[in-house]
């Protein structure tokens, strides 16, 4: 697997990291079982430390995403869906047909608060 950062970004190292895996999960490239790269190697590949990798793979623990075990690969361990998104969906969903909006109105609107 890949994982990718732009040092230019303000975002930080670490979740760049974190949202890399996510990115990698989405698009199917990367599924329940791979293995992620050490952090020792991600860490050298990109420039970066050590422990900025670690917290973006401690992000993806906490996320419920990627199983750590000391001394051991990191392992994807969940799909990449993310808790209570379903639910979200079908509230928005449900917003949309109480205001009488179409399928396409709903998905601009969506599209339009994503980039907000």
């Amino acid at each position: 697997m890949l994982i990718t950062i732009d040092p230019t970004s303000s975002q930080p190292l670490a979740d760049q990291v974190a949202a890399s895996v996510r990115a990698a999960l989405s698009r199917g490239t990367a599924h329940p079982g791979d293995k992620l790269p050490s952090a020792r190697t991600v860490a050298s590949a990109l420039q970066i430390n050590l422990h900025t990798v670690l917290r973006g793979y401690q992000q993806l623990r906490d996320e419920g995403l990627v199983e750590l075990r000391r001394g051991r690969a990191a392992v994807i361990i969940a799909s990449g869906s993310h808790p209570g998104l379903t639910d979200a969906a079908r509230a928005f969903a449900e917003a949309v047909r109480l205001l009488g909006a179409t399928e396409e109105e709903a998905t601009e609107a969506f599209r339009k608060a994503m980039r907000d």
